[in-house]
């Protein structure tokens, strides 16, 4: 919890001080909202261990030539741009009247056409499906690794086990490996452990005739 609050102070602080823009820095000023507070925490934090690439309040515009604000903005590098959106908590649910929950849509519809890869999460979901809300965010995360950036050394069963890990919403067994490779199992746990040792895959699930894997994000 401490490693979490003093990164988290320093990511934000840094913000504050680098904006320029008026608008953008008066929000970051007020702090964020406590379920973006939330997802950090409890999600994004323990799984990526940084803030690395990730702009909170940043400020897009809209087709109306008005400014509109992603609640977390993603960009690692290159033309991708992912928008996390924290959805549903307190008034923000109870008082969603129709008016509202068309420019909700709205929202969505012209970030989408802007090229933003959007990842709407439900409040109730940080709380609830915490687990599974950390395998989406590694999910999304893996969406912005391209495959020039592999290493060169992996053969084509290799790099084609981390783009297979890549695409997944979830962990996978040997068995789903060496079905989607048309290999069979003994091969596929093999290959699963070459992925290890590169430091490209981790253990997501320890059980030993269960054991599943999922891809690593540092």
């Amino acid at each position: 919890m401490i490693l979490f609050e003093n990164a988290y102070e320093e990511w934000l602080s840094s913000h504050k001080s680098e904006e320029s823009n008026p608008r953008r820095r008066e929000l970051l000023e007020k702090g964020l909202g406590h379920g973006t507070r939330e997802f950090l925490r409890m999600i994004w934090y323990p799984v990526v261990r940084n803030f690395n690439h990730l702009y909170p309040e940043w400020e897009v515009r809209d087709f109306n030539n008005g400014y509109r604000y992603v609640d977390l903005a993603y960009m690692p590098g290159g033309e991708m741009k992912g928008g996390i959106e924290i959805q549903g908590f307190g008034p923000h649910a109870r008082d969603l009247d129709v008016r509202r929950f068309k420019d909700l849509c709205w929202r969505h519809s012209l970030l989408a056409l802007d090229d933003w890869l959007l990842l709407p999460i439900a409040y109730l979901s940080i709380t609830e499906e915490t687990q599974r809300c950390q395998q989406l965010v590694l999910s999304f995360m893996g969406k912005f690794v391209t495959t020039t950036e592999l290493p060169q050394h992996l053969g084509w069963q290799e790099a084609e086990t981390a783009r297979f890990a890549r695409r997944l919403l979830r962990p996978f067994t040997p068995a789903e490996l060496a079905a989607h490779l048309r290999i069979t199992e003994q091969h596929a746990r093999r290959l699963l452990h070459k992925m290890i040792e590169y430091q490209l895959l981790v253990v997501a699930g320890d059980k030993l005739r269960y054991r599943t894997y999922a891809i690593r994000i540092t």
